[in-house]
Parts: structure tokens; sequence; C-alpha cells
């Protein structure tokens, strides 16, 4: 690892080597190599000036990819670690998150300007906007141009901190997830190329990803550092997303399952220009085999699963295209194998034990993918971690359960969504992967809800395609035909929509409250 090279270097290289040439495409403008690295400089002198020290955070509340990419690049030249805020927070989740980090910087969008004036944030040297002056706030660039386009070239180490991703909070406080150079390194070399299938010019990456999400950041990171072109959109739209790849002749995409329903469902999916496309990779939630298939139909591309987490700097598994298809079609339940330098395990939490293959237990991870720890919370750190030496290497505890078979990973569930019902574990995935097999569903969600007699119950929640009509009796005995009985919703709530984080994730805590209101214990 002593010779591995930093993100910020390569970019560093890409610009002396083919300054003119485009790194990222945005409705916007385009950025060149060269342009990436003078903004990025100026923006580092500004750092300085501004007497940030090493380990200090800077924030940005921006769907702008460029722009947080630019941070991250003056952070990584000065020491100060970019620190990309969940734009869909509430200002006072905002609030809480850069209070957290103890942000110097905010570097915010005009559209988010009414978050910015309810909050109220002591550590925070200067607020700046992205796109347009605002209140008397100075634009980024308006700001960075007053400074020398020089490169501090301050030294950073292997296990400095390079970045900060917040947790989602989809079950309490997000937590700030400290990456260092040698996980994103690391990730960069080993993971994500393998799991995008991605290797540089000439190939078109299209990245719609939010910037405050490991891919989403993580692939923009890693088409510049390869030398690459990619064309970013500031938000997911279906319609635009489709025009964009036969525009742009995009060759490779990531995309969580939500986006590829919502592109499925959109008008003249079925004829969009498709032909420049390689692979698509997904993965951040659970896949439908139903939507899965109408995708391998419809795009007629590579499709390959990745599975990761914030806290392993993305993808630490992959299931190739290869294994989409003919005699390993069994396997696309599977989120594939361990990527380089990835060990997995799977532990009986009832023994401690090692799982035996196709027994269900916690997911472990080891690889320098982990993550250094959570930010300023050693408790939520230590409680992460198993076994870990001087180096800082051990087992990360995903909170995910699953199982090993053959050296691939089947995942069930997030550990805390599990439903216990008698003495009987049920993983909502499996439900909800019959569920969307049904004719007449567009999505749906299996939660827990309380039962006197067995604790806990199995509810759906579906939502209906336009126009169809099905009773919750019908939809139970179609999962009762599919799907052990025990596993079967004893009742069906029917929505308008399924609440989702911005990756695609269920809101399970939404769905829960009402019913497990007022109670002191929740069996889970």
């Amino acid at each position: 690892m002593g010779s591995m090279e930093f993100v910020v270097d390569a970019i560093r290289r890409h610009a002396r080597a083919q300054p003119d040439a485009v790194a990222y495409w945005t409705p916007k403008r385009r950025w060149s190599f060269a342009q990436i690295e003078e903004a990025s400089n100026r923006i580092a002198q500004g750092l300085l000036a501004l007497g940030l020290r090493k380990g200090e955070r800077i924030a940005c509340l921006t769907k702008h990819t460029v722009e947080c990419v630019l941070l991250t690049l003056a952070g990584n030249k000065t020491g100060a670690v970019c620190m990309p805020v969940n734009w869909r927070l509430a200002p006072l989740e905002i609030e809480y998150v850069l209070k957290d980090g103890a942000a110097r910087l905010l570097v915010a969008d005009a559209a988010f300007a009414p978050a910015v004036r309810a909050i109220t944030v002591p550590s925070l040297a200067l607020t700046l906007s992205t796109d347009q002056a605002l209140d008397g706030l100075r634009t980024l660039a308006e700001w960075y141009t007053a400074f020398e386009a020089k490169d501090p070239g301050l030294p950073m180490a292997e296990d400095d901190a390079a970045l900060q991703l917040y947790s989602s909070g989809t079950t309490g406080l997000p937590k700030g997830v400290e990456l260092t150079h040698r996980n994103i390194s690391a990730s960069m070399i080993d993971a994500t190329p393998q799991a995008i299938d991605y290797r540089g010019p000439p190939d078109v990456f299209l990245n719609v990803l939010p910037t405050y999400h490991i891919a989403g950041v993580g692939v923009a990171l890693l088409t510049a550092s390869m030398g690459g072109y990619s064309v970013i959109y500031p938000e997911f739209d279906p319609v635009k997303v489709i025009g964009a790849i036969g525009e742009h002749r995009v060759t490779h995409s990531f995309l969580v399952p939500a986006m590829i329903q919502f592109m499925l469902q959109a008008p003249g999916a079925d004829r969009g220009d498709y032909a420049s496309l390689k692979a698509i990779s997904y993965g951040a939630s659970p896949i439908s085999e139903q939507v899965l298939l109408e995708a391998m139909r419809t795009f007629k591309c590579n499709f390959i699963q990745v599975y990761g987490l914030t806290e392993t700097t993305g993808a630490v598994t992959f299931l190739p295209p290869e294994d989409h298809d003919g005699p390993n079609r069994h396997l696309l339940r599977s989120a594939g194998r361990a990527m380089l330098n990835v060990e997995l395990r799977v532990v009986d939490l009832a023994t401690g034990a090692d799982a035996s293959p196709g027994q269900v237990g916690e997911v472990w991870i080891r690889t320098p993918q982990n993550m250094k720890g959570y930010w300023a919370n050693a408790g939520a750190t230590a409680n992460a971690f198993v076994e870990r030496d001087a180096t800082g290497r051990g087992w990360f505890r995903s909170g995910d359960a699953g199982y090993l078979r053959d050296g691939y990973l089947f995942l069930h569930d997030r550990i805390k969504d599990m439903i216990l019902s008698g003495a009987e574990n049920i993983y909502p995935a499996e439900v909800e992967n019959a569920l969307m097999q049904h004719p007449a569903v567009a999505d749906s969600a299996v939660i827990g809800v309380p039962d006197e007699q067995w604790g806990e119950a199995v509810k759906a929640c579906v939502v209906l395609k336009p126009g169809a009509e099905v009773s919750a009796g019908e939809i139970i005995e179609f999962l009762r035909a599919r799907i052990a009985h025990y596993k079967c919703p004893k009742s069906v709530d029917f929505l308008e929509a399924i609440p989702r984080n911005p990756t695609g994730k269920i809101l399970k805590r939404v769905l829960r409250e009402p019913y497990w209101k007022g109670r002191d214990r929740r069996v889970n």
C-alpha cells in the first residue's frame, strides 16, 4: 500500500498530461482537467487564507457534483476534509450535521437559502453560494478567483481523512463516516472499476447520483482519476436520463433500483437509444427480479449488481454480467462475490461463531476500504468493529443479514428490519420480492406490526399500478402460492407511495411508526 496513488495525485497527473481533455459535462458547463486543477488550487489557497487547519471540515449543501469534487480536491491539498450534506434534510437536521462536523466553510446552492438562513452554526467562518449571489453571499467562483492558482502541495498520509460522508440516519441521527486517502484509493484501484466495469477513455459515464452518496461522489472522483469523461446531471429525471444516453453516447452508469424502475415507467422508455450502453451497475437497495428482468430486456446491456456501504467506501461485492443470465440465473438473488482485497464472514449472532453455508447471520467485512471510524463517536466506532488491530484493520459489522453459499453472498435485509413472528425470523426483502411479481403491484414494502399472539405480524404496504384493482385477500393468496405461509402478510395497506430516502432505501421507520406509537418496547 506504500506506493498507492491518491485520487488527488491522479487528477494532478491528468491535468499535466491532458489539460484540455473534458473531465465533466454538466448542464451548466464543461470542465477540463486543467480547469479542475486550477479551480481546486485556488480554493485550496482560499482555505489556507481562511486559516483552516489540517483536519477541519468544509461542508457543501449542493446538487452540483463538480463543485463537491472541487471542494474535496481542495481539502485533499490542504488537509481540510470535505463534508457533503444531504440537501433533502430539514433545516434542523442540516444544522445538526454542520455542528457535528464543526464545519468552518459552507458552500450551498441558492435553492437552499431558506435552510441556510434558518440555521445557526457558530463554527462557520464563511458561507458561499454555488450558483448565484444571494443575500450578500458571494458565489464560490467569485471567492476563489481572488486566490493564486498554486497547488499548496502539502503532504498527506494514507490514514488522514479525505472525505466525510454521513450515514443516512434512517433509524436515528446520522453519523459522520470518516474515509481516508487509503480507503478511497483502495476502492478506486481494487473495487470500483470492477463494480462499474469502467476503464476510462473512450467510455462515457452517466452520473445522476447525489453528491452526499458514496456512489455519487465516489464515481465522480473515480472517472476523473482514470482520465475519463462523465456526464453529470444535478438531479435524476428519468426522461432526461433516457435522452442523455443517446445524446452523449453513454456507455456506463450506476443507478439505484428505484431509478431503474422510474426509467422503465417513463414515457418512451421502450423507444430510447441505448445502442452505446455497455453496462449498468445497480445497488444501494434491494431490486426485485421482475424489475431487473424488464431492465435487461429494455436496455439490452450488461448488468452488474454491487453491494457495499458508506462505511466500506462503497462496493465490496459484485455480481458480474455472466451471473445474470443463462445457467447462472438462480444467482440473481445474490449480491455476488467478494471483490479484490475484501474478506467476508457471516456470523451467527446467537453464538458468535461463523454461520454454516446457507445459514443466515450478520455480514462482517474486512478490507482496506473499511472506514477510519465514526467522526467524534468512539462508542459507535467500537460497536461497529470486531478484532480491530493497531493498524485499524478489523471486521466491520455491516448490520445486514445474509448468508454465504459457494462464495456468493445472499442478502436478506437489515438486521433491524427483520420481523420476529413467534419463533420465526422473517426478512421483508424476501416477501417484497414475491410481492413485486404480482401484475398489479407497482411498489411495495413489508414491515412488522404488533401482534398480541405472535409478537409481530407481517404487514404489506402496496402501491398499485395506475388503473389496477386487487383486494388484500387476493394479494395474500398470490403470496401463499409463492412463499412459506408464515412469511405471508396478515394484512395489506394500499398507499399512494412508499416513503424512501434519496438513494431509494425504504424508510421502514416511517411506515412502522403509526403502529408502534406509544409502546415502550419495539419487538425488534
